[in-house]
C-alpha cells in the first residue's frame, strides 16, 4: 500500500497540512513523533495520510491498514507494515530476531511475549530509520487485529529519539498519544467542493441545507449527489434522513455498485473479501470465477477501486458498502474461489478461514484445519486470534463433545487474551453442547476464573462457592482452585465483605484435601482466617515453596500478598517475576496486570522506585491497549511514598468510591494505608496515625503488616504510648512466627519506639541491620530517619548528622521526596545542611535519564539498557550523550563519581 494515493485533491485543510508538515519536519532531523487523527467516517483522515505520504519525501513511507475481516488474525496489520523493512532483521540481537519471525510465522519457536515484540518492533524500526527517516501510516485503527493494535500503541508510546513518525487515523482507540481532531471543512470550502460535485445548478438554500446537514464531511458531499438529479436534490439529498452521514455515504456508494455489470461488483466483492490487497491473487480467484480483466477495469473506471501494486479501494466505505450488499450465497462463492487459489503452504491460515466461511454446514476437515490454525496463532502468542479460529472451527463441528470442546478451548482463550466479554456466551453454549460431568466442571473452572476476573469484589464470592461445590465430585483439583478463587474473592472483599470470608473459608475446609501447591495453599489460607497467624505460617509458607507450575501464577492475586503476610520479600520478589515474565512470553494479558502491579509493589519495599514506575507504565499502557483492568494499588502506594500529596489525596478519594461500588473492601484498606504512609512522610503524625488505626480495624492480609509499621511510627510521634505498644506487640507474634529479617526488623523498629528507651538504640541498630540483610532499601532509610531523630532529641547531634544524612540520600536516590525533606529539615535541625550538590534545571538529570546512568554504572549495555527500559539501543545512546553533557563527562567510566557528586 506504500506510496499509493487516492488521487483526491485536498482542499483548505490548512492547519491539518501545518500540523502533518511539523511531523515531517521533526523526523527529518532527527526527532520521533506520533500523532493520531480522529474524526467519522469520510471527514478526509485516509486523505490526509495520502498528503503525508505523497510530501515525505526523503524519507521511507510504510503502511498498513485495519481491515474488518482480518481483525481476528493475529499481526495482520503489523507483518505488512514491517514487511518492506525486515531487511533490517539480522541487525536486531538474537531475541528479537526470533521474536519477530515467530509472530510473523517466519520461523517456529517460543511465542514472543508483547514485551520482547514491541521492543523487536521498536529496534527494527529504528535501524530501518539509521538509513534513512521512517514514516509510519495507520489507517482505520478501529479494525486493527488486536495484537497489532497492542504493538503498535507500545511501541508509539515509546518512540524518543529515532527518526521515526507514526501517525494514525480511524475512530476511537488509542487514547493517550499526541492527537489532531479532524473537522467538516469549513463553509466556504465545502461550497467549492460540493458545487464541483453537483450535476447542476441548485438553490443555495438547498445547497446550505446539504452543507449543514454533512457538516461539511467532505467524502458526503462528494459522493452524495452523485447519480441524484436537480429534482432529487432539490430536498437536501432527499429529505429529513435519520441515516448517519456515514450510512447515506454507504448508500451512495451501493447505487454506485448497482449500476456497474455484474461481473464488475463481483470484482469488487473479492477485493473486499482479500484483505492484503494481493493483486495476483486477485487476478487468480478472478480467472477461476471466470470474470474478465474488463469488469476489472469497469470497476476501476467507476472510481472505486485502485489497481495499482496492490488493490485498494476509494474509501474503506467503499468495501463496507461492497459487504452490505453481498448475499451469504455470493460471499460463500467468493470464499470458496480465494480459498482455491490461496497457497496451503505459505499461508494455510488465511487459506483456512476462507474455506471456514465459504463451508454451508458442519465439516470436520476445515474444523481441522482452523483448529491447527489456532495452534499456530498461539504458538505465536496470538490467543486473540486463536479464540476466533476455534469459535469457528466449532461452528463447523459436527460431533457435539468435539464442538463443546472447541468452545470451552475459545473460551479460555479469550479469558486469556483480556477479552472477558467474549466469554460468557460461549461458556453458555458449551454448557448446552454436552452434559458430561467432567466437562461440565472444567466449564464451572472456567467461569470461576471468568468472575473473579470481571469483579474480584464482594459480588464474586458466592457464585466462586457453588461452583467449587459442583466441582468437589468432579474433579478435586478444580474445586481447590475454585475454593481458593471464592477465598480470594472474599479476601479482596475484605470489610465490606461482612461475614463472607469466614463463610467461604469454612466451606472450604470440608473441602477434598490435597498436598499440591493448591491444597497447600487453600489449607494455610483457611488456617490464617478461622484459627490464627502462628497456626497458619508453617502452611502458608509449605505452599509458597511448593509453587513450581506455570498454571498456579495464575493465582498471583492471592500468591503475592501470602508472601507479603509472611514478610517473605524474595519469596515475592522470586514469584512476581515468574508470573511477569510468564505472562510475557505467553501473551496471557489476564495475568499480566496484576503481575505487574504485585510486582511493581515489592519493588517500592526495596526502594527500587524507577523499576517499580516502569512496570506501572507498561501496565497502564497494556491497560489502556487492551482494555483490561489495571489493578492500582501499587500505583497509589507509589505516589504516597513520594510524597505526591495532591495527586494521592484524589486517587485515595477515587478508589474509596469505586471500592465502595464494586464492595471491594480491600481498596478501602489501602487507601488507609496510603494516608498513613503519605502523612508520615510529611511528619504529620496525627493525622497519619489517624489512617493507619483506620487500616487496622480489618485485618487485611498483607497490609495489616505494612501498616503495623506506620501505626507504631505514628503513634509513637504523636505521644499515643498505647497504640504504639500495641503495633509492638502484634509485630512481636508476627515476627515470631514468620521468623524473617523483615518481620524481626519491624518488630525491632516498633520497640526501639514503643519499648524501654534504654533499649532504643540497641534496637533502631537491629533494624537496620536486619531490614538491610533482606534489600528493604526504603525501610532502612526510614529506620535511618527515625534513629536520626532519637539521636538528636538524645542531644547527639554528630551521631544524628551521620543517620540523618545517610536516610537524606537515600531517600533522594529513591524519589521519597517528602521523606527526603523531612530528613533535610531534621538535618539543619543539628545544625548541618544536606550534602547536595546545587545542579542548574538544564543540567538536572530526568528520571529517565538517571535510571539509564544507573543502569549503565551497573555494567549493562546498551543493548541491555535498552530491553530493561523498552526502548531502542539507539534512544539509548542517543539519552547517554545528553547525561554526558549535562554532567561534563566524556565517558561510562566517569559515571560513578559524577552521579556521586
Amino acid at each position: 500500500m506504500a506510496g499509493q494515493s487516492s488521487g483526491v485533491e485536498l482542499r483548505g485543510r490548512l492547519h491539518e497540512r501545518d500540523a502533518l508538515n511539523r511531523v515531517l519536519r521533526d523526523v527529518r532531523s532527527g526527532r520521533s513523533r506520533v500523532l493520531v487523527l480522529r474524526g467519522d467516517a469520510g471527514i478526509g483522515k485516509t486523505a490526509l495520510l495520502d498528503h503525508l505520504a505523497a510530501s515525505a519525501e526523503g524519507c521511507r513511507v510504510l503502511r498498513t491498514a485495519g481491515i474488518e475481516p482480518e481483525t481476528g488474525i493475529a499481526y495482520a496489520a503489523l507483518q505488512q507494515l514491517c514487511s518492506p523493512v525486515m531487511g533490517h532483521l539480522d541487525r536486531l540481537p538474537a531475541p528479537q530476531r526470533d521474536a519477530l519471525a515467530t509472530a510473523f510465522g517466519l520461523s517456529a519457536g517460543q511465542p514472543p511475549g508483547v514485551l520482547i515484540l514491541g521492543l523487536s518492533v521498536l529496534a527494527l524500526l529504528a535501524e530501518a530509520a539509521a538509513e534513512r527517516p521512517v514514516v509510519c501510516l495507520v489507517d482505520d485503527v478501529q479494525w486493527l487485529d488486536k495484537m497489532s493494535e497492542t504493538i503498535l500503541t507500545f511501541v508509539a508510546r515509546r518512540l524518543d529519539a529515532e527518526p521515526v513518525a507514526m501517525v494514525f487515523a480511524g475512530r476511537g482507540l488509542l487514547e493517550g498519544l499526541p492527537e489532531l481532531v479532524v473537522p467538516g471543512l469549513p463553509e466556504a470550502e465545502a461550497r467549492d467542493l460540493l458545487t464541483s460535485a453537483l450535476p447542476g445548478p441548485i438553490d443555495p438554500r438547498v445547497r446550505d441545507r446539504i452543507i449543514a446537514e454533512t457538516g461539511g464531511n467532505p467524502l458526503a458531499l462528494l459522493e452524495l449527489p452523485r447519480g441524484l438529479s436537480p429534482a432529487e436534490l432539490a430536498f437536501g439529498f432527499g429529505g429529513q434522513s435519520r441515516t448517519p452521514v456515514a450510512g447515506r455515504v454507504e448508500q451512495g456508494f451501493q447505487r454506485r455498485m448497482a449500476a456497474l455489470s455484474e461481473p464488475a461488483r463481483q470484482v469488487l466483492l473479492v477485493a473486499a473479501v482479500e484483505p492484503v490487497g494481493d493483486v495476483p491473487l486477485l487476478w487468480r480467484a478472478l480467472k477461476l470465477l471466470g470474470v474478465s480483466a474488463e469488469a476489472a477495469m469497469e470497476a476501476e473506471s467507476a472510481g472505486l477501486l485502485v489497481l495499482g501494486t496492490g488493490v485498494r479501494f476509494r474509501h474503506p466505505l467503499v468495501r463496507s458498502a461492497v459487504w452490505q450488499a453481498a448475499d451469504p450465497a455470493q460471499l460463500r462463492v467468493v470464499h470458496r474461489a480465494l480459498a482455491a487459489v490461496t497457497d496451503p503452504e505459505l499461508n494455510p491460515d488465511r487459506r483456512a478461514w476462507h474455506r471456514a466461511h465459504a463451508a454451508l454446514g458442519p465439516d470436520e476437515e476445515i474444523a481441522t484445519e482452523l483448529a491447527e490454525s489456532a495452534d499456530r496463532a498461539l504458538a505465536r502468542g496470538g490467543r486473540a486470534a486463536a479464540a476466533s479460529f476455534l469459535e469457528r472451527a466449532a461452528e463447523l463441528t459436527r460431533d457435539p463433545g468435539r464442538r463443546a470442546a472447541r468452545l470451552l478451548t475459545a473460551a479460555q482463550a479469550w479469558l486469556d487474551a483480556g477479552a472477558p466479554g467474549r466469554v460468557p456466551e460461549l461458556l453458555r453454549v458449551a454448557r448446552a453442547t454436552s452434559d458430561d460431568p467432567l466437562f461440565q466442571a472444567r466449564i464451572e473452572r472456567t467461569r470461576t476464573q471468568l468472575a473473579f476476573v470481571l469483579n474480584p469484589g464482594r459480588a464474586a464470592t458466592e457464585p466462586m462457592l457453588v461452583s467449587a461445590q459442583r466441582l468437589e465430585s468432579l474433579d478435586p483439583p478444580a474445586a481447590r482452585r475454585a475454593y481458593l478463587l471464592a477465598v480470594g474473592a472474599a479476601l479482596h472483599a475484605g470489610r465490606l465483605g461482612d461475614d463472607d470470608l469466614r463463610q467461604a473459608a469454612t466451606a472450604a475446609r470440608r473441602a477434598p484435601a490435597g498436598d499440591d501447591f493448591s491444597g497447600l495453599l487453600l489449607r494455610g489460607l483457611t488456617s490464617w482466617v478461622l484459627d490464627d497467624y502462628a497456626t497458619a505460617q508453617p502452611a502458608l509458607d509449605r505452599a509458597l515453596a511448593a509453587l513450581t507450575s506455570d498454571e498456579d501464577l495464575a493465582l498471583m492475586s492471592v500468591v503475592a500478598p501470602a508472601a507479603h503476610e509472611l514478610f517473605q520479600v524474595s519469596t515475592a520478589y522470586r514469584l512476581t517475576g515468574l508470573a511477569v515474565r510468564y505472562a510475557r512470553a505467553t501473551g496471557a494479558q489476564s495475568l499480566l496486570p496484576t503481575a505487574l502491579s504485585y510486582r511493581a509493589g515489592t519493588l517500592l519495599f526495596m526502594g527500587r522506585f524507577a523499576d517499580a514506575t516502569d512496570l506501572l507504565d507498561e501496565g497502564a499502557a497494556m491497560a489502556e491497549a487492551t482494555g483490561m483492568p489495571f489493578p492500582q494499588f501499587a500505583s497509589l502506594a507509589l505516589i504516597a511514598f513520594q510524597g505526591r500529596k495532591d495527586r494521592a489525596l484524589e486517587l485515595i478519594e477515587v478508589m474509596a468510591e469505586r471500592a465502595r461500588q464494586r464492595g471491594e473492601g480491600r481498596l478501602i484498606g489501602l487507601t488507609h494505608y496510603a494516608r498513613a504512609v503519605l502523612y508520615n512522610g510529611f511528619g504529620e503524625h496525627t493525622i497519619a496515625l489517624e489512617a493507619a488505626r483506620a487500616a487496622t480495624e480489618y485485618r487485611d492480609m498483607a497490609l495489616f503488616g505494612w501498616t503495623l509499621t506506620e501505626l507504631a511510627e505514628a503513634a509513637a510521634r504523636a505521644g499515643d504510648a498505647e497504640a504504639a505498644q500495641e503495633a509492638r506487640d502484634r509485630l512481636a507474634e508476627r515476627a515470631a512466627a514468620a521468623g524473617t529479617e523483615w518481620a524481626h526488623g519491624a518488630h525491632a523498629l516498633a520497640e526501639a519506639l514503643a519499648g524501654p528507651p534504654a533499649a532504643a538504640e540497641d534496637r533502631y541498630l537491629e533494624a537496620v541491620a536486619r531490614l538491610s540483610a533482606d534489600g528493604l532499601g526504603l525501610l532502612v532509610a526510614r529506620v535511618r530517619l527515625l534513629y536520626g531523630e532519637w539521636l538528636r532529641r538524645e542531644r547527639r547531634r554528630l551521631d544524628a548528622r551521620e543517620q540523618l544524612q545517610l536516610a537524606y540520600d537515600a531517600f533522594v536516590a529513591i524519589g521519597a521526596d517528602a521523606f527526603a525533606a523531612r530528613a533535610g529539615r531534621e538535618l539543619a535541625a543539628t545544625g548541618a545542611r544536606p550534602a547536595q550538590q546545587s545542579v542548574s534545571p538544564e543540567r538536572a538529570l530526568t528520571g529517565q535519564e538517571a535510571h539509564i546512568a544507573r543502569l549503565a554504572v551497573a555494567g549493562h549495555t546498551n543493548a541491555e539498557i535498552a530491553e530493561l527500559m523498552f526502548l531502542s539501543p539507539r534512544t539509548v545512546e542517543w539519552h547517554l550523550h545528553k547525561i554526558f553533557l549535562k554532567l561534563g563527562i566524556t565517558s561510562r567510566r566517569e559515571l560513578v563519581s559524577a552521579l556521586a557528586r
